[in-house]
């Protein structure tokens, strides 16, 4: 919980290491989902092409349906007040900076009782927007957007970049104590566990989990190591093996027998 609070770990440098998330249960599987819907939403939503604001749209439609489960919000909140009970223990602990600790708290806070502000399930109110309902329905329809199909929307794509930015960004906002509880939980559950150095064998790489359960595991490869990492877990095992892709092919991945150097982290909250 020191590393969560201190975030000491330092940032990996991208172009020398692939990071690989894999989530170990339902619930950050789909918080991950989200949390990648929301991010390609706002970069859709910051250009100014009217297909860009489409891709946008159709985003924002992908969230409501991975983020409709009725107990997401109260998950959040749930665990939320519990990281702030734990946080709140490292008060006193000589190694643990009170600043950093405090911003957490208020960052907690503030998160919590923004997303306790939210009335309904995630997405609700698109539902009674008549408008978005047409597009979201068309959008299930190959081509079934085209100007002859909606003039409505064709109408609404030839406003400016801005008025059509505007319009979105007030469709989401109900949205955001969402994406903001989100961005917090999975930040703290990527910084907590403990970095490891390993090296694969034969392919693969397997450890003891001792009976432990986790949420999350990261897996950070040398980028000039040309494999994909494919990976089994529960309590007692962690298996993983390494295939070499094969770029344009229907070919199953050969698998990569040389061994190599990489690095683990088994996160939990």
């Amino acid at each position: 919980m020191t590393q969560a609070i201190a975030e000491a770990s330092a940032e990996l440098d991208t172009a020398q290491w692939v990071t690989y998330e894999f989530p170990l249960n339902e619930r950050v599987r789909t918080l991950l989902r989200l949390e990648d819907l929301f991010a390609k939403y706002e970069f859709f939503v910051n250009q100014e092409h009217k297909l860009d604001h489409h891709s946008a749209l159709l985003t924002i439609f992908e969230i409501v349906e991975v983020g409709s489960r009725a107990d997401l919000k109260s998950d959040l909140i749930q665990e939320l007040d519990r990281q702030k009970i734990q946080i709140s223990a490292y008060r006193e602990h000589p190694s643990v900076d009170p600043v950093l600790l405090n911003d957490t708290l208020r960052e907690i806070d503030s998160a919590s009782v923004e997303l306790s502000g939210c009335n309904g399930r995630l997405g609700y109110h698109l539902r009674e927007n008549e408008f978005l309902m047409i597009i979201r329905s068309r959008c299930s329809i190959p081509g079934g957007v085209c100007e002859f199909d909606l003039p409505g929307y064709h109408k609404w794509q030839s406003r400016p970049a801005q008025a059509r930015r505007r319009d979105i960004m007030e469709w989401v906002e109900p949205m955001l104590p969402l994406m903001k509880a989100i961005h917090l939980v999975l930040k703290i559950l990527r910084s907590s566990g403990e970095g490891l150095a390993v090296t694969s064998e034969n392919g693969g790489f397997t450890q003891q989990m001792s009976g432990k359960t986790y949420q999350l595991l990261k897996v950070d490869i040398p980028n000039e190591v040309n494999v994909v990492p494919e990976f089994s877990a529960n309590k007692y095992m962690l298996w993983m093996r390494f295939n070499i892709p094969i770029a344009n092919t229907v070919t199953k991945n050969n698998p990569h027998n040389e061994p190599f150097d990489f690095r683990i982290r088994l996160c939990n909250l």
